[in-house]
C-alpha cells in the first residue's frame, strides 16, 4: 500500500512546466465530477467523492497542509451521511428533494463558518500543522459546512462553496498546486451554475408538492 501511495504521488504528468502527480490529477478530476454530479442530484455524487478524498488526502498531507488533509477524512464521513440522506429523500419527478434554507438555518451556517474557522485556525497554529492556518481552516470548515448543507438538500450549500473557492485558489497557488488551483476556478463556474439549477428545482418542487396532495 505504501509503495502505491509513493508511486501515485511521485509520478504524473508535466503541464506548462508544472509537475502534476497522478494522485492530484485523478483526485481533483473526481472532485470536479462531484460538482457536476451534484448539479444533477444523482447518488453517484457520493461514491465519486469517496474516491477523491482518498487521493487528495495523500496530496495535501505531502504538501504539509494539515487542515486540507484532515478535511478529506471529514468529507469521507459526511459523504456516507450524504449518501444515506439522499437515498431517503427522493422525489419521483425531480430526484433529490432540495429547498432554500430558513433564516435560522442560514444564521447557523454562517455561525458555523466563522466560529469553526477561528477555533480550527487556533488549533492548527498550536499544533504547527499548517503554514497557512487561517485560510487552511476556512477551507476545512467551509467544506464541512457545505457538504452538510448539501446532504440536507439546502440550496445555500453552493454559496458556501463559492466562499471556499475564493480562498482556495490563492492558497493552492501559494502551495505550488497549480493544477488544483485551476480546478478550483472551474469549480467556481460550476458552482454558480449549480446554485442556479438548484434554485430552479427548489421552486418547481415547492410548486409541485401542493398539487401532488390534491384529490
Amino acid at each position: 500500500m505504501q509503495n502505491i501511495a509513493e508511486w501515485v504521488l511521485g509520478n504524473g504528468i508535466t503541464v506548462l512546466g508544472q509537475q502534476i502527480s497522478w494522485a492530484e490529477l485523478v483526485g481533483q478530476l473526481c472532485a470536479l465530477a462531484v460538482v457536476f454530479l451534484a448539479q444533477r442530484r444523482t447518488l453517484a455524487t457520493w461514491p465519486v467523492q469517496v474516491s477523491a478524498t482518498v487521493l487528495l488526502f495523500a496530496v495535501y498531507a505531502s504538501a504539509q497542509l494539515g487542515g486540507l488533509a484532515i478535511r478529506q477524512v471529514m468529507i469521507l464521513l459526511i459523504s456516507v451521511y450524504g449518501w444515506w440522506a439522499w437515498s431517503r429523500r427522493t422525489d419521483p419527478v425531480y430526484g433529490v428533494v432540495v429547498r432554500k434554507a430558513r433564516a435560522s438555518e442560514r444564521l447557523a451556517l454562517l455561525a458555523a463558518l466563522l466560529v469553526g474557522t477561528a477555533a480550527f485556525a487556533l488549533l492548527l497554529t498550536e499544533l504547527d500543522a499548517s503554514w497557512a492556518p487561517w485560510p487552511d481552516a476556512w477551507i476545512f470548515v467551509g467544506t464541512l459546512v457545505a457538504f452538510w448543507a448539501q446532504g440536507r438538500g439546502l440550496v445555500e450549500f453552493w454559496l458556501v462553496w463559492l466562499a471556499v473557492d475564493a480562498v482556495g485558489v490563492p492558497l493552492q497557488i501559494a502551495s505550488g498546486l497549480w493544477f488544483s488551483a485551476a480546478i478550483y476556478v472551474v469549480f467556481a463556474a460550476l458552482v454558480i451554475h449549480g446554485w442556479w439549477s438548484w434554485n430552479r428545482t427548489a421552486r418547481r418542487q415547492r410548486a409541485h408538492r401542493p398539487a401532488a396532495v390534491k384529490p
